[in-house]
């Protein structure tokens, strides 16, 4: 029997009064196994100790919800006849850095469990990936392996990676960021619980077999990562895509059958956290023998069977007249399906091995929202906030044209063209892809029917570090910029939330700071929080990372064939800017490019101008006015120009002629949000106009594309568009 000593408790991540608290709880001092289930449970990755008070002050409710936010295992919204989209984002960040392609792999395996877990087929699946300078080996080993890790999983597994986001700053450069996000559909009859209920129903463990990979993964995600987590490389778990194919469909199956009353996919902390959190959730107990669960490795304790985060698998709860209905369908698939235990009325997760009780804790001191320790962290707001903000960053001299500007914007890593990763991934698999990567949001059709659904992942880390509370407001509000400027109607958000370190009052703030501002602009954008994921502890030994809240928007558009992209498509379409031109340098792509410069007070978002921007492109595209559509993001106006031009069967120029309010680099290569760039027919500007006066936009005249090999933009700049695209495609060296 081992003993608990200090060094153990430690070691297990558990504090000194948590410990006491374990003592309370129990009324005794904890065993092992009840130790590690503590641990993993009270761990920040599952129990969002330090962040669930903060979390639960986000926007939750709204008219097209099925369920609420933690109730499940993922986010459910209705789209109509009869029909869901259930959605979510994770971060699978510490395997990622130290097994790149297994650590990005499993992470697309656990979203998509928690996908079809709800009772929803995946239908889509997006990235969204940070590192450090890309001109670093390192990094670029860690791009590569990450991105085959991606490809690899979803191509076989079946499901179209349809878009995402890659960014490259020095602050990522030890603690990369890998957050992967599903998108699955389901009818509303097929949605699938997760709390277990009915005293005397059959726990049944399917899929593959347990090891002992992945054991502590749950708390291994709850350190900073340093030269002592190359030893716990035994915490990033292996993916079979291939196996979890046939683990999806067995898992539909038993659900369109109507044979499941409770289903929980094993993540993070495996056995341990399915078992207590289905158990805490139906305030009911369950009882398990560890005996029974099929191992692939000989003489696993107790211990490690528990904790093991072993890839596809579940637990699934079954009426007893409906066990050997689960069991063969299974057996169909040729996948592993044990009855390891059952439902309890008594409220306790009891583990045993065969006759020997090995753990007896209640549940509802293990979930999420239960009784498990709760923290509100002291903040500080950072000192480098104020010198940042404080810098003058708009009235810098421009050492270099703004031809020659363009020119490096377009091959600096952060806005060149990602089609050498996104053609590693397989887009069109189940033909329901309506716009590919490379457009301002996917376009996925809800095959059937002439809904579509459209997605976008977005969040500027330097904005956030420059001001977490506006920069978190400008990632909410580019996601449902790009959404909208695709046609689609935001809908609802899931977010992954990166940051360091929450003990450290600095980082705390910001992570306080970026809730409130995605809390004002869900509300403002009546886009819901259905989900989402935590992540602390990205630091490594040069400190944290900037803090990252990305944003998975997802819209709706009720006509697929209104789908609208970023590129110009005629020759004589005139061009309009909608929005407030007036930009900043402070934050922007050209600061840091040019001036190698970080800094400046970031442009506040109009949330009300936002949503009626949105609402006008919306109005636009659904009368079929626009030919394109394409929010000005990082770099400004002249690289949305440029993007714009870049289709990807042909080649566009413009003609551009209107006067400046600003300095010209300003104007050029400011970001501010809050625009969006159109192109349409002549026949459409009087009417272009008239809606843009409705909305109380502003609509002012860029001039024109054309066939031409030039790119103009007053006497500023002009440019072949060949040369410019050749550097937009050459820029990314990977």
């Amino acid at each position: 029997m081992i003993q608990i000593t200090d060094q153990i408790i430690a070691e297990h991540g558990i504090s000194p009064d948590e410990f006491q608290y374990i003592k309370q709880i129990l009324g005794r001092e904890p065993n092992i196994v009840e130790l590690g289930i503590f641990s993993v449970m009270w761990s920040e990755h599952a129990s969002y100790k330090n962040s669930i008070l903060q979390l639960k002050t986000l926007p939750k409710d709204g008219k097209m919800m099925l369920t609420k936010a933690g109730e499940e295992n993922a986010g459910v919204v209705d789209i109509g006849e009869g029909l869901a989209i259930s959605f979510k984002i994770e971060s699978h960040n510490h395997p990622s850095a130290l097994e790149p392609y297994h650590g990005a792999a499993t992470g697309v395996g656990g979203i998509l469990r928690d996908i079809f877990t709800m009772g929803a087929r995946p239908i889509a699946a997006l990235n969204s990936l940070r590192f450090g300078n890309p001109d670093n080996p390192h990094v670029k080993h860690l791009l590569s392996e990450v991105v085959h890790g991606i490809a690899d999983y979803g191509n076989c597994f079946g499901v179209p990676t349809v878009g995402g986001e890659i960014y490259f700053e020095d602050t990522y450069e030890g603690n990369p960021l890998v957050n992967a996000m599903a998108i699955g559909l389901l009818e509303h009859k097929d949605l699938a619980k997760s709390a277990a209920t009915g005293p005397g129903n059959a726990v049944i463990i399917v899929g593959a077999k347990t090891g002992r990979d992945g054991i502590h993964g749950a708390t291994f995600a709850s350190i900073e990562l340093s030269e002592e987590s190359e030893e716990k490389r035994t915490a990033v778990q292996v993916g079979d895509p291939f196996y979890e194919k046939l683990l999806l469909e067995a898992t539909l199956e038993i659900i369109k059958a109507g044979l499941v009353v409770g289903i929980q996919d094993m993540g993070a902390a495996g056995l341990t956290c399915s078992s207590s959190e289905m158990s805490g959730k139906g305030e009911v107990g369950i009882e398990i023998d560890v005996s029974k669960v099929p191992q692939r490795e000989s003489g696993m304790s107790t211990y490690e069977i528990m904790l093991s985060e072993s890839q596809e698998r579940m637990l699934v709860i079954v009426e007893p007249q409906n066990i050997a209905k689960v069991l063969d369908i299974f057996a169909k698939w040729d996948l592993d399906a044990v009855q390891i235990g059952s439902i309890t009325k008594d409220k306790i997760l009891r583990v045993k091995n065969k006759d020997k009780v090995e753990a007896e804790i209640p549940s509802e001191y293990l979930i999420l929202g239960g009784k498990a320790p709760v923290y509100k962290r002291e903040t500080k707001r950072p000192e480098y906030l104020d010198i940042l903000q404080n810098q003058d960053v708009e009235n810098l001299s421009c050492p270099i044209s703004p031809t020659q500007v363009l020119m490096e914007l377009l091959a600096s890593p952060n806005i060149a063209s990602k089609h050498k990763v996104f053609k590693q991934y397989d887009h069109m698999v189940g033909i329901g892809t309506s716009v590919e990567p490379g457009s301002d949001a996917a376009v996925i059709r809800i095959r059937e029917t002439d809904k579509a659904i459209a997605a976008a992942t977005d969040c500027n880390g330097r904005y956030c570090y420059l001001d977490p509370y506006e920069g978190t407001k400008a990632a909410v509000a580019e996601s449902a910029r790009n959404v909208a400027c695709s046609g689609a109607k935001p809908i609802a958000i899931t977010n992954c939330l990166n940051f360091g370190n929450p003990y450290k009052a600095e980082v705390y703030y910001s992570f306080s700071e970026c809730i409130r501002g995605m809390r004002d602009a869900c509300l403002a954008f009546d886009t819901p929080v259905t989900g989402g994921n935590v992540s602390f502890y990205n630091e490594n030994p040069n400190g944290a990372i900037y803090p990252t809240p990305v944003i998975g928007m997802l819209g709706l558009m009720q006509d697929f064939r209104k789908a609208c992209t970023q590129h110009f498509k005629h020759d004589g379409d005139k061009v309009y800017l909608l929005g407030n031109p007036a930009k900043k340098l402070a934050g922007s792509q050209y600061l840091k490019v040019i001036h190698n410069m970080i800094s400046g007070k970031i442009a506040s978002i109009d949330l009300d101008e936002e949503k009626r921007l949105q609402d006008c492109v919306l109005e636009l595209i659904n009368r079929e006015l626009l030919s394109s559509a394409h929010d000005i993001s990082d770099g400004g106006m002249a690289i949305a120009l440029a993007e714009s031009c870049f289709h990807p069967e042909y080649t566009f120029g413009i003609k551009a002629n209107f006067s400046l309010s600003q300095a010209p680099i300003t104007a050029y290569f400011g970001e501010s949000g809050g625009n969006v760039i159109v192109s349409l027919n002549t026949g459409n500007e009087q009417e272009l106009q008239a809606i843009a006066q409705k909305f109380n936009i502003q609509c002012s005249a860029l001039g024109e594309v054309t066939k031409s090999e030039a790119f103009c933009i007053n006497d500023d700049i002009a440019m072949c568009v060949l040369s410019m695209r050749e550097a937009y495609e050459k820029g990314l060296k990977i």
